[in-house]
C-alpha cells in the first residue's frame, strides 16, 4: 500500500525549494486544493504573507527571503532590477531603502512599502541568481547610471568581472558605457 504524503507535507516540499513561500497556484499544482492553505495556516505552522502567498514558519530564514517574497508578491514575470540586483551581490556598497522589482506587463498588487514595482518596456536579459528571477548584473550596472556615482558603478562592474559575473565582452561593454 501506497504511503499517501498529507497536503502540509506537500506544501512543505514545496516552501524548501521556495525560500519557505508556496502560493496558491504551485500548491494546485502539486495538488493541494487552494482551501486547504487558510486551514493549514489556522492550525498553525503556515502563515498567510498576502493574497495567495503563504510561508513555512519552520523553513530555515535566508538573506534571500525578502527578495523571494517580494517577487512572488508581484507574481511570475516579474524579476530583481536595479540596485536590488547590485545589493544582491554586494556591489557597489549599496544597500537600497526598496527592493526593486521589475513587469513588463501592467499589474497593480498590493504591496508593502519597501517593495517598488517598475513597469518596464521592451525586452530585458534575465538571469536566475541565487534562484532569483533578476536582471542580468551588466543591465543592472547599466541601469543604475544617474541615481549611483559612476565611480561605485566602475567598482560594482570589477567586483562583478572578479566574482565571475560579468563575461569578458559584459565588462567591456558595460565600462564603455560607463565612461
Amino acid at each position: 500500500m501506497l504511503n499517501k504524503q498529507s497536503y502540509r507535507d506537500l506544501v512543505r516540499e514545496i516552501a524548501l525549494d521556495n525560500f519557505g513561500f508556496v502560493t496558491t497556484s504551485a500548491a494546485l499544482k502539486a495538488g493541494v486544493p487552494g482551501v486547504e492553505l487558510p486551514k493549514l495556516a489556522s492550525r498553525g505552522g503556515l502563515e498567510n504573507v498576502a493574497y495567495g502567498l503563504y510561508r513555512v514558519t519552520d523553513v530555515p530564514s535566508t538573506r534571500f527571503d525578502q527578495l523571494a517574497e517580494a517577487l512572488l508578491r508581484v507574481g511570475n514575470d516579474a524579476y530583481l532590477f536595479g540596485e536590488t540586483v547590485l545589493a544582491l551581490f554586494g556591489l557597489a556598497d549599496l544597500n537600497p531603502r526598496t527592493i526593486k522589482v521589475a513587469v513588463h506587463k501592467r499589474t497593480r498588487p498590493q504591496l508593502p512599502t519597501h517593495i517598488e514595482l517598475i513597469h518596464v518596456s521592451g525586452e530585458s536579459m534575465t538571469a536566475l541568481y541565487e534562484g532569483l528571477r533578476s536582471q542580468t548584473v551588466a543591465e543592472a550596472i547599466l541601469e543604475c547610471r544617474g541615481r549611483v556615482e559612476s565611480a561605485r558603478l566602475t567598482q560594482a562592474a570589477q567586483q562583478a568581472r572578479a566574482q565571475g559575473l560579468l563575461t569578458t565582452e559584459e565588462f567591456t561593454n558595460v565600462m564603455k558605457a560607463l565612461h
